[in-house]
């Protein structure tokens, strides 16, 4: 199977163009295009949302999936890196028009020097959101901003809605024992 993935985030943007490009890269390259999926919606959806899983689903040894850019893969170098591995590991074939990239499923030198490259590439981008994290948590203690929880809160508890029966446990003399085995914790009550 081929298939052709075709994703516009915004209304004015046309699936069109990116539907045209990958047919005529078929056209050039010998490549029958099976189906399209298509997408309008922001990167910043999840990849059941955008429909990736799905097509990691349906791709297997000897397929072809299609896009007219790697942008339209996802939203981040990591989040890519791990859709070209899932692709990769299948033994789909992976092409990105626009890039010029061909990553074959028979792992090719080709394909290994640009999945070591894109694993870098992923590792530096980890790196750097951490780098840029960690400067603007020092920036804000420097600013004298307290971080973390603060301090005697001990926030939301999955207790808090029986904290009513176990002041009534409690009060009628019930064990902590007995009550952390499981009175309130299993919806038993006494």
């Amino acid at each position: 199977m081929i298939l052709g993935y075709v994703r516009v985030s915004k209304e004015e943007q046309d699936v069109r163009n990116q539907r045209h490009e990958i047919l005529e890269y078929g056209n050039s390259h010998g490549l029958h295009i099976d189906e399209f999926i298509e997408v309008e919606m922001s990167s910043r959806r999840d990849t059941k949302a955008r429909r990736i899983d799905e097509i990691l689903n349906r791709l297997h040894a000897g397929d072809v999936l299609v896009v007219s850019e790697l942008s339209r893969t996802g939203r981040s170098v990591i989040e890519i890196i791990s859709i070209l591995n899932s692709l990769v590991k299948e033994h789909v074939r992976f092409v990105a028009i626009e890039e010029g990239f061909d990553i074959r499923a028979d792992h090719d030198i080709k394909t290994k020097v640009m999945i070591t490259i894109f694993s870098l590439l992923a590792e530096l981008e980890r790196d750097l959101i951490s780098e840029r994290t960690k400067r603007a948590l020092s920036a804000k203690k420097a600013q004298g901003v307290r971080l973390g929880r603060p301090q005697g809160s001990l926030g939301r508890s999955k207790l808090d809605p029986k904290v009513p029966e176990i002041l009534d446990l409690l009060q009628d003399k019930a064990s902590n024992a007995f009550i952390a085995r499981g009175c309130v914790f299993r919806g038993r009550h006494l």
